[in-house]
C-alpha cells in the first residue's frame, strides 16, 4: 500500500554488529522501512501541499526545512544563533524564547570529529549522538570535547575551524569513496595545535566547563548497493514526481538510479510513496 503524509527527516539507527544502519521513512503517522526496499522501484510524488512542522498550518513555501514564515520569524529554533551558537541571543538578552533556550541550549554539547567526505569538526547536543553523525553520512566519528552550553560549543568550534572544515561535501559523501582516517591521531594533533586557544576558553568559562573526552571512534556502514559516479539531484519543487530503483541510503539522502534526493530538505511536504 502507498504511504502518504507530510515528510519529516528519516529515522536512522545504528545497525547490529557488522550490519548497515537502519532507515525508516516517516510521512505523517505512516512509516516505511527502507532497507528492505533496496533494489526495488520507488516513486515519490508530492501532492502540492506543505504543512508547517511546528504549527501544522498550510504554507505555500517551507522555510528553514519545514516551517511556515510566521514560525520561522518567531521561533528560537529558527534563529541565526542555532547555526552560529557563539552569537547566542540568550546572553545578549534578545532570545525569542528564553524558556526554550533554557531547555535546549543549557545542556551538555559535544564537539566531535567526523569523516563523511574528509575530516570535519562539528557540534551537537549530547543526546543527539550518534544521530547527528548518521544524518551527515559520516563513516567515522569521534567525540573529543564536552561543554556545558551551546554557546560554549560555538566558541570551541570556531577555534577548531582555524585548522579543519566544519562542512561536509555532500556530493563526495554520496560517491562513497571516502578514505578511512585515524581520528584519534587527528584529535591529538588538533588538541596540541589549539592548546593555547582552549586554555583561553577555559579561563573564560571555567576549568571544568570544557572537558576532554576519552571515547573510542565509531564507524558506520550504510545500506548502499551501488554508489553514483555522477551525482544528479532531484528537486520536488521542479519535478513533483520522481521514480527510480532505490540503490542506497546515506545521510538523509535516497540514492536512486535516476538521481539523489535529500528528504530532509522537503520536511513538511505531503508526499505519496509507492
Amino acid at each position: 500500500m502507498p504511504v502518504q503524509g507530510c515528510l519529516t527527516k528519516m529515522a536512522i539507527a545504528p545497525g547490529a554488529a557488522g550490519e548497515p544502519v537502519r532507515y525508516t521513512l516517516r510521512a505523517g503517522e505512516r512509516r516505511l522501512g527502507l532497507n528492505a526496499c533496496l533494489g526495488q522501484p520507488l516513486t515519490l510524488a508530492w501532492t502540492g501541499a506543505i504543512a508547517c512542522t511546528h504549527c501544522g498550518r498550510a504554507t505555500k513555501k517551507s522555510f528553514a526545512q519545514g516551517y511556515c514564515y510566521p514560525c520561522f520569524k518567531k521561533l528560537a529554533q529558527c534563529d541565526t544563533c542555532i547555526v552560529k551558537p557563539e552569537t547566542c541571543h540568550f546572553f545578549a538578552g534578545t532570545c525569542r524564547e528564553p524558556e526554550w533556550a533554557e531547555r535546549h541550549c543549557f545542556q551538555p554539547h559535544v564537539i566531535y570529529l567526523a569523516n563523511a567526505s574528509g575530516l570535519k569538526v562539528g557540534i551537537t547536543r549530547g543526546t543527539q549522538v550518534p544521530t547527528r553523525w548518521l544524518d551527515q553520512g559520516a563513516v567515522q566519528a569521534l567525540p573529543i570535547l564536552e561543554v556545558d552550553t551551546r554557546q560554549q560549543s560555538g566558541f570551541v568550534e570556531m577555534l577548531f575551524k582555524e585548522e579543519v572544515s566544519d562542512r561536509t561535501n555532500w556530493r563526495a559523501m554520496l560517491k562513497g569513496d571516502t578514505v578511512d582516517m585515524d581520528l584519534p591521531a587527528e584529535r591529538d594533533r588538533l588538541l596540541a595545535r589549539l592548546g593555547s586557544g582552549l586554555a583561553n576558553l577555559r579561563e573564560r568559562f571555567g576549568t571544568e566547563a570544557i572537558r576532554q573526552l576519552d571515547a573510542a571512534p565509531a564507524a558506520f556502514e550504510y545500506p548502499v548497493l551501488e554508489y553514483p559516479t555522477k551525482v544528479a539531484s532531484h528537486n520536488l519543487d521542479k519535478t513533483p514526481e520522481i521514480s527510480g530503483t532505490l540503490l542506497g541510503l546515506k545521510g538523509q539522502y535516497l540514492i536512486l538510479d535516476s538521481g539523489v534526493i535529500n528528504l530532509r530538505k522537503y520536511t513538511g511536504y505531503e508526499v505519496v510513496v509507492s
